[in-house]
């Protein structure tokens, strides 16, 4: 088991990822640097471990079935997260472990907003992308995160061996950030420096489409973790909509005491009753949300069982 292991997923990094590697070794002495090859056609792989890497490969292609092998295949009692473009300066890593092994920080953020991202970052349309999804995410879920998508993070072995990866790609961020707030796990935020790719590195970003799966995630995991508040929502809008279709049928029938639009009549019932089993199925799901809350408590009691059992053989 590792003190420190720092996770480095990797795909065509090589303008970069020695310098990485060079750069958290040097800050972290102690720790074990792992690089994840993910399918790059360029030198990545060689560069990392001449540099003094773990290096091991990846074959499903994206960012989140990346950190999903990672987790399952190291144990360490911190776990450092970057990437492998030189964004994230190696010198904020010490500070950021020192919450997880030193004050039971179960996730600590490398927080680029509240520092250089703004300046630093080229492309506007991830700027304004980053503020929607912090905004709309603190809003929903009633936290105070403040860099959402960031890729420089730390984790506890409690995070990392109870938390289920789903996404395949770029919105493993959002993932684990809800995952953390909506579990009241214990996180931390550290201000650091964000300094943009070099011009010989190119991001594998898109900002459009990516930007429309976190946005799709997003309310996917409102739906997940938030369940009556989703469906009580859904409700009311169909209530609405359900009003609007019956009050001038009904302002109309006390005029003339006839109902002259029998199909409203009928499309507003409809949708009246949509609203009613919006709203039970959102209850009904809230009841297994708690039952599923409940769950991951046991799940972190048999982790924390584990982590004891790892270090006991150490």
């Amino acid at each position: 088991m590792d003190k420190i292991a720092v996770l480095i997923p990797c795909y065509n990094e090589e303008a970069t990822v020695e310098k990485v590697v060079r750069d958290f070794k040097a800050a972290l002495p102690e720790a074990v640097v792992y690089v994840y090859d993910n399918n790059s056609t360029d030198n990545t792989a060689q560069l990392a471990a001449a540099a003094g890497a773990v290096v091991r490969k990846e074959p499903n292609q994206g960012k989140g079935n990346v950190i999903r092998r990672m987790f399952r295949e190291i144990d360490a009692e911190c776990y450092i997260m970057a990437d492998g473009d030189d964004t994230y300066p190696a010198e904020y890593a010490p500070e950021m472990a020192n919450y997880v092994l030193q004050e039971n920080a179960d996730m600590v953020i490398g927080d680029r907003l509240s520092s250089t991202y703004y300046s630093e970052n080229k492309r506007p349309f991830h700027n304004l992308g980053n503020a929607v999804v912090k905004a709309g995410i603190n809003t929903i879920f009633k936290s105070d995160i403040k860099d959402i998508m960031t890729g420089y993070r730390a984790f506890s072995f409690l995070f990392v061996k109870t938390f289920p990866v789903l996404s395949e790609g770029f919105t493993i961020e959002t993932e684990m950030t809800i995952h953390a707030v909506y579990k009241n796990m214990n996180c931390k935020n550290v201000v650091i420096d964000y300094r943009d790719r070099p011009e010989n590195s190119q991001s594998k970003l898109n900002t459009y489409s990516d930007g429309f799966k976190v946005i799709t995630m997003i309310g996917r995991l409102f739906k997940d973790y938030r369940p009556l508040a989703f469906f009580s929502t859904a409700a009311l809008l169909l209530i609405i909509v359900a009003l609007a279709f019956f009050i001038p049928v009904f302002v109309n029938f006390l005029h003339t005491g006839t109902v002259e639009k029998i199909p409203t009549v009928i499309v507003s019932g409809i949708t009246a009753l949509a609203a009613v089993v919006s709203f039970f199925s959102g209850l009904v799901l809230d009841t297994i949300k708690q039952k599923n809350r409940q769950d991951f408590e046991i799940q972190l009691i048999r982790a924390n069982d584990r982590l004891k059992d790892l270090r006991n053989e150490k």
